[in-house]
């Protein structure tokens, strides 16, 4: 079934209840109206998933495609520190997609958006000659003052990693070989579910706020990537030990030899990496620890001109930045 009357399809995905006492007016009228909670900054992300480039529907259900579509811009906002709130949806469809898929694609977006207590208030639905478009774009808040910015590392900080690394790309490697309805093992369709349903560090971020002076980014293409980003926005060197990366077991079975790679090069896990000093690291550590919540140190920033290396048995090697480019 192809969608006939866009007002209906809207009134169908019209969230039925509010989690932020901030939303003056929400979908119903032009535009939305919301406050801004007192002693608090605005974060405003946007990201856009496309059909064939992000996914296909080889790798990815409906439900999967609205979780995803959402928590990477979750992600952005977690790596600010910040507390999602509000969201918007512009979505353009293809007759190809029934209605029965796109709106399981909102209900993907609406049950993540239940977890973090997110409020959709608007957006966009037009046709398509293809392919689908979904773009969305989020809203936070901060505490004033607060900035966990790509520029603020300073040499002889920590440089730490969130969970572990690698997994959605190795995720995504057997769902091109075999497709989401395969029937994997236990370790194959962990790493399918990293790639499918990523969890968005919000709550690490949270923490991360209290810090007077921390880096921040989410590992959304490689770690490469986000180590070179840092290190030219904060005018520094760093140096990664490679044997300090944290892999998990399912990657590390599923191919031992490439690991590395989907590490460094992989994206999408949607971890965060970043640098704070020695002092606010053993402190942030042993809170980590006692939350039973794995960050790692995986290396340090020194003087330098912006370039990352990676350190392996003592030999220092240049690692450029190779993540996924649109125009590459």
């Amino acid at each position: 079934m192809t969608i006939y009357d866009e007002f209906a399809f809207i009134d169908n995905i019209k969230p039925n209840k509010i989690h932020n006492q901030d939303l003056i007016a929400g979908i119903g009228d032009d535009a939305a109206l919301v406050g801004l909670p007192q002693d608090m900054d605005q974060i405003i992300c946007l990201d856009t998933m496309i059909e064939d480039v992000h996914f296909t529907t080889q790798t990815m259900s409906p439900n999967q495609i609205g979780h995803k579509a959402l928590a990477v811009n979750i992600s952005d906002i977690a790596a600010m520190g910040g507390i999602p709130a509000y969201y918007l949806v512009s979505i353009a469809i293809p007759k190809a997609w029934s209605q029965v898929d796109v709106e399981a694609i909102y209900e993907g977006m609406h049950k993540l958006s239940e977890v973090f207590q997110i409020d959709l208030i608007g957006g966009d639905t037009v046709s398509s000659p293809g392919p689908l478009m979904v773009s969305v774009t989020l809203i936070g808040y901060i505490e004033k003052g607060k900035k966990l910015l790509r520029s603020n590392a300073r040499p002889g900080d920590v440089v730490f990693i969130t969970g572990t690394v690698g997994d959605s790309s190795a995720g995504l490697d057997l769902l091109l070989k075999h497709g989401r309805n395969y029937p994997y093992n236990d370790f194959e369709s962990y790493l399918t579910g990293r790639h499918q349903l990523p969890s968005p560090r919000v709550d690490i971020g949270r923490h991360l706020a209290k810090i007077d002076r921390v880096t921040l980014n989410d590992i959304s293409d490689g770690v490469a990537s986000e180590a070179n980003e840092i290190a030219k926005a904060s005018d520094v060197d760093i140096h990664i030990e490679e044997k300090d990366i944290p892999l998990g077991t399912p990657l590390l079975q599923y191919n031992q030899q490439r690991a590395m790679e989907y590490a460094f090069f992989g994206g999408e896990d949607f971890e965060l990496i970043g640098t704070m000093s020695p002092t606010d690291w053993e402190i942030f550590q042993k809170q980590m620890v006692k939350q039973n919540i794995l960050v790692t140190k995986v290396g340090s920033v020194v003087e330098g001109k912006g370039e990352v290396y990676l350190s392996k048995k003592g030999t220092l090697t240049l690692l450029e930045k190779r993540g996924y480019n649109h125009f590459k």
